[in-house]
């Protein structure tokens, strides 16, 4: 195992942090807006497919 010490830790941390891309106040607004979407689109599809099981049980078991 590698001996690192604090201070060089701290400075490889500060240069793999430089290198990140970070996402503008735009692209993450929109990010959110489709994460958003997609939870109301598959909440949906879930409640239907739901029901659609609840209703094949119910007719099964009467």
């Amino acid at each position: 195992m590698a001996k690192t010490t604090p201070a060089k830790f701290v400075r490889q941390v500060r240069q793999e942090t430089s290198k990140v891309t970070w996402p503008t106040r735009k692209e993450t607004g929109i990010a959110t807006l489709m994460v958003f979407a997609m939870v109301a689109v598959m909440s949906l599809f879930f409640l239907m497919v739901d029901g659609i099981i609840s209703w094949g049980i119910q007719l099964i078991v009467g």
